[in-house]
């Protein structure tokens, strides 16, 4: 698969591993197409330096935990598409967008729940459904998960069981879409150094020192760390990757 004139959507890319995900994906010669929760400023920045990387590069508001506002957004990125390419399709879905939930088992309540379920779950399921009539056979879908979804931290039990879901689901994209010749993978990053959650892997030195010493590579993880791991499922080289759940920890509790 060429990527001449390929397009990527990336779900939460103004900031931490979307952003990151988007720039390494510009540098593989993919224009990109992302969405942000609230901060234009930011998502407009993330525009420009995509740009000067000499892609073509669109950022729209969108509410990945609100599926009625679905049908709007694609409306408004088919117009988009159309406008620049002359169709309304786009060949890489990355779903990246997320929130943090740090709550005990025992005390996680039902408006958490709901919260955290119509972000990384119920949201990622039918912002693909409603994606499918736009990615072009021979696209790929990657959907991220979480190191959590294979060990476990206490406080983590909501979060990191949907996201086990996520990679369920993605072995069933996989099987359900290969006729189409779409590919669908999970990538999971470990603990990485952004400002999710509250920054609290970056700036808790406990925390932070801690993970490192559970990791291999002895460090925690950085945006950039996962990035061009993404960017790497977009390319030709990883046309047989199909599946998969790849995890990017740096070789966390081994």
């Amino acid at each position: 698969m060429s990527t001449k004139n390929k397009i990527a959507l990336v779900t939460g890319g103004s900031r931490g591993l979307g952003k990151d995900m988007a720039l390494n994906i510009a540098k593989k010669g993919i224009d990109v197409v992302f969405t942000y929760h609230s901060n234009k400023e930011e998502a407009d920045k993330v525009v420009a330096e995509i740009q000067s990387k000499g892609q073509k590069a669109a950022a729209f508001q969108l509410d990945t935990g609100h599926v009625k506002s679905f049908d709007n957004f694609f409306k408004q990125l088919s117009e988009y598409l159309v406008n620049e390419t002359g169709h309304p399709h786009f060949d890489f879905l990355i779903n990246n967008a997320g929130t943090a939930l740090y709550a005990p088992f025992a005390e996680t309540t039902e408006e958490q729940f709901d919260t955290a379920l119509n972000i990384h779950y119920k949201g990622v399921f039918f912002l693909t459904q409603k994606a499918l009539s736009f990615i072009n056979n021979g696209g790929r879908i990657i959907n991220i998960s979480s190191g959590l979804a294979r060990f476990s931290y206490p406080g983590s039990s909501a979060y990191g069981s949907m996201k086990g879901a996520i990679e369920v689901l993605t072995r069933y994209l996989a099987k359900e879409l290969g006729p189409r010749g779409i590919a669908a993978n999970v990538v999971a990053p470990g603990a990485i150094a952004t400002d999710f959650g509250g920054g609290r892997v970056r700036d808790n030195k406990d925390i932070n020192q801690n993970i490192a010493t559970q990791t291999a590579l002895g460090r925690v993880g950085q945006a950039d760390d996962i990035g061009s791991v993404v960017a790497f499922l977009c390319t030709d080289d990883a046309k047989w990757i199909n599946g998969q759940r790849i995890e990017v920890t740096g070789g966390i509790n081994l």
